[in-house]
């Protein structure tokens, strides 16, 4: 990876529609160099996925919640469990698997308290490994963004 591939990678983290041809504008290369590098910067996984960000409060999902879940146990078994259950769930955005006093934190994004309850019913309180979760709320997205350059 060279400093045109890292241009580039700055450029579509914050717009993965810009063209090759305005691509290859800022960067200083022909829109068919800019294709191959993407192309090999997918391949190679780079470029994990290419999203929309969606807004959260237009689809009435006004609610973020950063929950910190500690286990009862934590041998591999349990831990695989957890982390397949996270990622099927619908509000979950984000689940880290971390260090220090909770084992995951998770962004949960719902409608309201009542869909947040729902959730813990379903994901915390029926699910006998979790030990103990906390709950803070929002108040304002001050930045959201998963750009790394």
């Amino acid at each position: 990876m060279d400093d045109k591939d890292l241009e580039i990678l700055k450029l579509i983290q914050s717009n993965a529609r810009l063209t090759a041809e305005a691509l290859g504008l800022d960067v200083g290369l022909s829109p068919p160099a800019v294709q191959k590098r993407l192309k090999r910067l997918r391949e190679t996984r780079v470029i994990e996925n290419e999203i929309a960000v969606l807004s959260p409060t237009k689809l009435e999902r006004e609610m973020t919640v950063i929950v910190e879940v500690v286990l009862e146990r934590e041998n591999r078994m349990y831990l695989d469990a957890f982390k397949r259950r996270m990622r099927s769930a619908p509000a979950v955005q984000q689940c880290y698997y971390t260090t220090g006093q909770a084992d995951f934190v998770l962004i949960v994004v719902v409608r309201d308290i009542k869909e947040y309850e729902e959730f813990t019913q379903d994901y915390f309180f029926d699910e006998s490994n979790v030990g103990r979760f906390t709950s803070s709320i929002v108040m304002d997205r001050v930045k959201v963004t998963l750009d790394i350059l």
